[in-house]
């Protein structure tokens, strides 16, 4: 497929490079220096040009096109270059955008702005934000087939329950798939002998409960869940993670410097609790009993700030951190330095607009330790190499890194063994390396 991405920023160029292998891509940015960079780094074309100009996606041959994708900075720059697009071609146009406000005028009115398909940023980071929260000890979280499989990533500490065990030990879970194991630079799928190590992170699939279960035996002692929340910053992202955990029952405290601000959330949020501080104030936060929070979320205007306010929340007590970190850069540094959790926006950006260039059987994607790894929702076809056959005999076909996780089977939960036999219809929910994705998705 011809796809162009307009925006060499970390999106648009996670976006290409995670596309490069198997597509026709060409990128677009104003920026000279960026795009002769790319022409050197990725296997894309790199136009230098504006992409909300029709010469420009001219240029970058639109009319072939069978997908546009806008990630640049402006909101509506990108609306303006999807609505472009649509003058001279059929492709499927997607926009990334910022502002709330702009993605409930698109959900209000049908492919307005000639937008097929509108990514949020701040609402996707608040989402993500929520549902890590929720689960305690999890570094990553996911949901599939509609709510009934859940996937997650867990550190395993020297006092977990599992560490040193097999996983054939640790296999006592009704309904839970171990994926894999990111262990320092290597990726190990798992198998029945593997062990546990204290430092590994663990990523399992399965029921939202058994996943429930396993995070309260891996998490740290102490660690029942999560009650009390405060999240530092009422920005956007931090607004719709107010709203997030309002809407499921959560009656969490925002912190804010800004006295018109904190006004104005105070009435768009009624079941938070709207202070209006200064959070790297340390008295404050022990006036406040911010270290009693399970946890406490950075969504400030800048990396280090959040960094400061995560560090001193876990000084003074707060069962966990995370912070929104806008430089890819610096996601494993901070967790190296004491954030329990970071949370990149455009990472969380890129890996939802991944999932349309997919094949079109291909119904959620997660990405995993910045695409060394995914995690994929698939329906099965009668031509599938899955089909009519037993798990057991039918990844012999498969490469060896192709875990699968769970099965959504007309509704239900199927928790996949050796001898389960893979129906047409079937969603499957598959771990598998990443450079091997494309050849895994052409058979499954």
């Amino acid at each position: 497929m011809h796809v162009i991405v307009v925006g060499a920023g970390e999106v648009g160029r996670a976006i290409a490079a995670n596309l490069a292998d198997t597509h026709d891509v060409v990128v677009v940015d104003r920026d000279g220096d960026v795009a002769e960079e790319l022409t050197y780094s990725l296997d894309v074309l790199a136009i230098q040009g504006d992409g909300t100009e029709l010469e420009t996606l001219r240029e970058a041959d639109v009319q072939r096109a069978g997908m546009v994708i806008a990630c640049t900075d402006s909101d509506e720059a990108n609306a303006i270059v999807c609505g472009t697009a649509k003058t001279e071609s059929d492709a499927f146009t997607i926009a990334r955008v910022r502002r709330r406000t702009l993605l409930e005028t698109w959900q209000g009115s049908q492919n307005a702005f000639g937008v097929d398909f509108m990514v949020c940023t701040d609402l996707l980071t608040a989402q993500t934000i929520f549902r890590i929260s929720g689960l305690p000890g999890a570094h990553d979280v996911e949901m599939f087939a509609g709510g009934l499989v859940r996937m997650a990533e867990f550190e395993v500490d020297a006092d977990s329950p599992v560490a040193d065990q097999s996983v054939s030990e640790a296999d006592r879970y009704d309904s839970l798939t171990f994926a894999a194991i990111f262990r320092d630079d290597e990726m190990i799928v798992t198998r029945g002998d593997t062990v546990f190590r204290p430092g590994d992170r663990v990523v399992v699939i399965g029921s939202p409960d058994s996943v429930k279960g396993f995070a309260s035996d891996v998490a740290t002692p102490g660690d029942d869940g999560t009650e009390e929340v405060v999240i530092v910053g009422g920005g956007e992202v931090g607004f719709h993670a107010a709203r997030e955990f309002e809407e499921h029952g959560y009656r969490p405290r925002l912190i804010e410097q800004d006295s018109d601000r904190a006004r104005e959330l105070a009435e768009a949020l009624p079941e938070t609790i709207v202070m209006q501080s200064d959070a790297t104030d340390t008295e404050f936060l022990l006036r406040e009993h911010v270290g009693e929070a399970d946890v406490v979320v950075a969504a400030l205007d800048s990396d280090e700030k959040n960094l400061l306010v995560s560090l001193l929340a876990d000084r003074i007590g707060a069962d966990r951190t995370v912070a929104v970190i806008e430089n890819v850069e610096y996601v494993d540094l901070f967790e190296t330095v004491g954030v329990d959790v970071a949370v990149n926006p455009r990472e969380e950006t890129a890996e939802e607009i991944v999932r349309f260039t997919r094949a079109d059987h291909t119904e959620k994607v997660a990405m995993l330790e910045h695409d060394r790894a995914e995690v994929i929702e698939l329906e099965i076809g009668t031509d599938s190499v899955l089909a009519g056959r037993e798990i057991a005999e039918a990844t012999a076909d498969l490469p060896d890194c192709v875990v699968i996780g769970a099965i959504s089977r007309a509704g239900n939960l199927v928790t996949p063994r050796g001898t389960t036999v893979v129906r047409p219809g079937d969603h499957v929910v598959v771990f598998v390396d990443a450079a091997a994705l494309d050849d895994v998705i052409e058979v499954i």
